[in-house]
Formats: C-alpha cells, sequence, structure tokens
C-alpha cells in the first residue's frame, strides 16, 4: 500500500501549495484556470475512450453502462444530493462557493481515480510490489493537485481519502485474486471513466453541464457483467 499512501499524501500537498498560492491569485487568472481544467478533462477522457475502446470485448457496453448508470444516478438523485450537502457545509462555514467546490470535488475525484495509472497501480503493487506506476501517477497528481487547490480552495482535500479507498479496493481484490481484476474489465472502466472524465471537462468549460456525478454508477455496470458473466460460465 505504500504506493496509495504516497499518491495520497502528494495530492494533500499538491492542494495545500494550491490553498496557499490562491490567496495571490486574481480573478481573471482563476478564469482562465477553470479553462484550462477543463481543456485537460476534456483531452484526458477522450484519450482514454479512444485508447481502450479497440481493446473492448463488448463494443455496446459502455452504451448500456452510461444509459443504465445514469437512469440509476437521476433516480437517486446523487448529483442533487452532494450538491445540497456541500452547500450546507459551505453556508456553515461561511463560505457561498459551495456549487464551484461541488463541482470541483467531483471533477478532481474522477481525475485522480479515472486511468490507467491510478487503477492498473495498485494491482501491479499488489501482485508484483512494484510501486512504480503509482509513483508516477503521485507526480502527476501533485501537479492537478496544485491546480486544484488553487482554484478550489481547501475543500480539495476531500478528494484525498476518496483515491485511497479508491487504490485500496483495487489493491485489495488483487491480493484476493490475480484474476478478478481484469485487462478486460479493465479496459470497459477506463472507457466508461473517460466519458465521465470528458463530461467534467465539457461542465468546466461551460459547453454543457452533463450532471456528471449522476453517471457515477456507470462505473458498477462493467464490474457486473464481468460478474453475471462468470457465474453463467
Amino acid at each position: 500500500m505504500i504506493g496509495t499512501i504516497v499518491n495520497t499524501c502528494t495530492i494533500v500537498a499538491g492542494t495545500l501549495i494550491g490553498v496557499v498560492l490562491h490567496k495571490g491569485i486574481k480573478e481573471k487568472y482563476k478564469n482562465v484556470l477553470y479553462d484550462a481544467l477543463g481543456l485537460a478533462c476534456f483531452a484526458i477522457g477522450l484519450n482514454a475512450v479512444v485508447t481502450n475502446l479497440p481493446k473492448s470485448q463488448y463494443p455496446v457496453l459502455f452504451i448500456a453502462a452510461m444509459a443504465i448508470g445514469s437512469v440509476v444516478g437521476v433516480a437517486l438523485d446523487i448529483d442533487g444530493r452532494f450538491h445540497r450537502l456541500v452547500d450546507r457545509k459551505s453556508k456553515n462555514n461561511g463560505s457561498g462557493s459551495g456549487k464551484h467546490l461541488a463541482d470541483g470535488l467531483a471533477t478532481a475525484t474522477l481525475v485522480y481515480c479515472i486511468g490507467p495509472l491510478s487503477m492498473l497501480g495498485p494491482v501491479i503493487s499488489a501482485l508484483e510490489g512494484d510501486h512504480t506506476f503509482l509513483f508516477t501517477n503521485a507526480t502527476l497528481d501533485l501537479v492537478t493537485a496544485t491546480i486544484f487547490g488553487s482554484t478550489y480552495g481547501i475543500g480539495m482535500l476531500l478528494a484525498a481519502p476518496v483515491l485511497f479507498l479508491w487504490q485500496g479496493m483495487f489493491y485489495g481484490i488483487a491480493l484476493l485474486s490475480s484474476t478478478a481484476v481484469s485487462e478486460a474489465l479493465m479496459a470497459e472502466l477506463l472507457i466508461v471513466g473517460g466519458l465521465l472524465i470528458t463530461g467534467s471537462g465539457l461542465s468546466l468549460l461551460r459547453i454543457k453541464d452533463c450532471h456528471v456525478l449522476n453517471m457515477l454508477p456507470t462505473l458498477l455496470v462493467p464490474p457486473l457483467w464481468f460478474l453475471i458473466r462468470a457465474i453463467i460460465g
């Protein structure tokens, strides 16, 4: 778990550095940071989709996942509940930036968690004891967290424990079963995750608010599909 711990710490450190820098950043620079983050998320998401779509064994699975997961997310009102929770906490702290913080947390969590390094890294760490992927990811996240911290503030620290639990899940599954997290499943998760990150990019660029949080259940559909396939043989 040393790789995941280091990765989590870099997000904390980067966020704190960004918060310190935030005090000296003018509004026009904050706006351009929003645009830069939006373009970066858009590119990262599209790259994940384009890279992994040819590897998919079930080319329509991501479509079904997006449809089913989005309907479930809307029914549960994940986006609305999350924004109301963050907004309530922000008001209690005397801050009026609840919506921006909620959007920032949603985007940062996806960027930190959905990626080959963040998902494959814990698996390789568990099976081979090689932390190279996670250390590389930690370096990238340090820079990204600094930008997120300077843009959205101290609340971005909440993304760190999410990353720890996410990578810890893959680490634990790999320890229990080396075949549970297959390359085929990883490809499907990266396709769906890439679409979610692309949606976050569109929201940051103020092109279309995709309510990406409502789409989070889509990430559960590929594992469930592979589980059903394994059960029925």
